[in-house]
């Protein structure tokens, strides 16, 4: 399976340009710990950076700077990693591992923002995937007690 298979495709995003109070309107409207920020590239949006929840608290909030002129670019990371949607979920989950990232923003060929996967979906994923294991067995158990009283 890959990771363009399950990656969220509704990326709640953002220019750098914008102030961090937008960002942080945008997590509130959309109930997500996260916005991506996009640079427009040929009529693409390009993963350039992302801004946290906790971003917004440690580095605004607890500073007490003023949220309507400091921008998204202003604090973004300022590294971002991505991979492509062909990847495998178990490679992008080992990397998200590796890298110690809660969310990955996932591209296409050209390098344009086509999805996002969280920590919660490879939680979500991973438990539906031991659930169905556990049922297998469990399926397993009755049927040799059925076929072996």
């Amino acid at each position: 399976m890959t990771v363009g298979e399950i990656c969220n495709r509704e990326v709640i995003v953002i220019q750098r340009d914008e102030t961090i109070l937008e960002a942080a309107k945008l997590m509130r409207q959309f109930h997500v710990g996260a916005v991506i920020v996009v640079d427009k590239q040929n009529n693409r949006q390009v993963p350039v950076g992302i801004v946290t929840d906790r971003d917004l608290v440690v580095e605004i909030l607890a500073t007490e700077l003023d949220e309507t002129v400091i921008t998204v670019g202003d604090i973004m990371a300022p590294e971002i990693f991505s991979v492509q949607e062909n990847t495998a979920t178990h490679e992008a989950i080992d990397f998200m591992r590796r890298k110690t990232i809660r969310r990955l923003p996932i591209v296409d060929e050209t390098g344009e923002l086509v999805g996002i996967l969280t920590l919660d979906d490879a939680l979500q994923l991973l438990s539906e995937q031991l659930l169905d294991l556990a049922k297998l067995v469990r399926y397993e158990q009755k049927k040799e007690a059925r076929h072996r009283p």
